[in-house]
């Protein structure tokens, strides 16, 4: 006979067991990204970014090129982390740069988050790299895009078989929250969610303004 707990499964995340690492979210790299709707993109990176900062997620800033080709990072990221050092890189592969793996260590958390441009290059290389030294790599699919819908659903699918775990922006998000009982964090969370949640955050603004409704109460 199988015994459940009401406990939480160990590959959900919460947020002191890992580090984010946001890549390239960057104009150059937008440009040619056709895999997904830049101001869903957007959208989605801020909704990561703002569920990081607000649960105090350890969170890596990178770009590459910012000063010389692809431009800066998104202002939807960089606002939500005022002040925050965003590493800049000529390697495509983000694990491959020693100030960012020097920060990693720095961190010392054995899970990575990863969401990025391109899918197929600057996600593939740290998470396939990641992998193979033994972190536990977990992938915000629709933060990322690519040049095609093959080239980005071909990263994926090898990132997966891989071992790496598959997630959206909304589901961090809310993985984080987990229960609306925690009232610390409950305003934001909803906050966030009716800025960024696209259906969810209309269904949000719909149940508080008609009936004061609100999850947990």
């Amino acid at each position: 006979m199988i015994t459940a707990f009401a406990t939480p499964g160990k590959t959900l995340l919460s947020p002191p067991d890992h580090t984010l690492i946001m890549i390239d979210h960057q104009s150059q790299m937008a440009f040619a990204t056709k895999s997904i709707d830049a101001v869903m993109l957007r959208n989605n990176a801020a909704l990561v970014a703002k569920a990081a900062a607000e649960f105090s997620v350890s969170t890596i800033l990178t770009t590459v090129a910012e000063k010389t080709f692809s431009g800066p990072m998104f202002d939807e990221i960089k606002s939500a982390f005022p002040g925050q050092h965003t590493f800049d890189r000529t390697s495509m592969n983000t694990w491959e740069d020693t100030a960012v793996i020097a920060e990693v260590n720095r961190i010392g958390k054995s899970r990575i988050v990863l969401a990025g441009l391109w899918t197929s290059v600057c996600i593939v290389g740290p998470a396939l790299s990641a992998l193979d030294q033994g972190f536990e790599v977990y992938v915000i699919a629709d933060a990322c895009g690519d040049v095609s819908d093959e080239a980005h659903e071909r990263a994926i699918q090898r990132m997966v078989q891989a071992g790496a775990r598959p997630m959206t922006s909304l589901q961090y998000l809310l993985e984080l929250q987990r229960d609306w009982a925690r009232g610390e964090t409950y305003n934001q969370t909803v906050a966030t969610s009716i800025a960024h949640g696209g259906g969810y955050g209309l269904g949000l603004i719909y149940a508080k303004t008609m009936f004061g409704g609100g999850e947990g109460h």
